[in-house]
């Protein structure tokens, strides 16, 4: 599918998964170097940043959001930015971008003043758009994150550990997703500069801005949610220790009892027990045993 727009002499040109017909008429349109024209065809491992005489190729990933089990955990956009046109490539449907090719066709977002003369500007207000929506996505955990607070505390120890790896496995989807738009973006920044105008350079710094706010969102879930694993695993060995202690002291009250039930259980008991209140006397001393273990394990506060 490719969508086509021109607004103020610069053309934007975007296409989901093209055909080799599309990528020949790019390649002719614009004069698309044919190692650029390669990478087209199917997705690209790494992020990375190439310099043309024409162009500019900029490689980046970006988590799936709102992503389902057993599907990709982040999704790669190509941007081709030359002079006058901007060229992005994707392979899956990307709904910023649908949106702000809808704003972009009334003109609410991108005026004479802020588009520039150059596609540069347009570039940079689609890549804030696209960490503008990665940033409320991960706003939207925090929710989550009180959630687990509450777990926590209200004795839901084992169902928050799940809850807890649940949201842990996305902050590492998202922070593997963009771990390498900070090198990627400096290196823009020094090529953009030379590139398009020095002037630009303010842009390409208020995009780094916009990623280093999602980095930042980033660590800081990661420490809250390392804190709160930390305090759920304390309270689970807590609740575990108490119950292997009363274990223990359970045992440790029915050994003297068993083997009292022991003795008396052996053929000598004919011997021992004599008259009908020898049974009562043994049940008597087997509870006077349990009483004065519980009594000292009091003493010792083990209880």
């Amino acid at each position: 599918m490719i969508s086509k727009y021109t607004y103020n002499g610069i053309t934007w040109v975007d296409m989901q998964s093209p055909t080799t017909e599309e990528i020949f008429h790019l390649v002719d349109e614009f004069s698309i170097p044919p190692l650029v024209a390669e990478e087209f065809v199917a997705e690209t491992v790494r992020s990375k940043v190439d310099v043309y005489d024409n162009l500019i190729y900029l490689v980046l990933h970006f988590p799936i959001l709102n992503q389902r089990k057993n599907s990709k955990t982040e999704q790669e956009i190509d941007f081709v930015i030359g002079k006058n046109f901007l060229i992005t490539i994707h392979y899956e449907l990307q709904n910023p971008l649908h949106e702000f090719f809808k704003k972009f066709e009334l003109h609410s977002l991108v005026d004479k003043k802020s588009a520039g003369d150059h596609a540069s500007y347009l570039f940079y207000h689609i890549i804030k758009e696209l960490y503008k929506n990665v940033t409320n996505e991960l706003e939207k955990m925090h929710p989550e994150m009180k959630d687990v607070e509450r777990g926590i505390f209200e004795g839901r120890e084992k169902e928050t550990v799940r809850i807890i790896s649940e949201v842990n496995r996305r902050l590492l989807d998202f922070k593997q997703a963009m771990r390498f738009h900070t090198q990627i973006l400096k290196s823009f920044e020094s090529d953009g500069t030379k590139f398009f105008v020095p002037d630009f350079a303010y842009y390409l710094e208020e995009i780094i801005g916009e990623y280093n706010k999602i980095e930042s969102v980033l660590d800081s879930h990661k420490d809250i949610l390392n804190d709160l694993r930390e305090t759920n695993d304390s309270l689970l060995s807590l609740k575990t220790n108490e119950t292997i202690k009363n274990l223990t002291i359970m045992n440790f009250i029915m050994l003297p009892l068993g083997l009292i039930t022991g003795i008396f259980g052996m053929n000598t008991s004919e011997v021992l027990l004599k008259n009908q209140y020898d049974f009562y006397i043994v049940i008597g001393a087997m509870t006077f045993t349990c009483l004065v273990m519980l009594l000292y394990f009091k003493f010792k506060k083990w209880l």
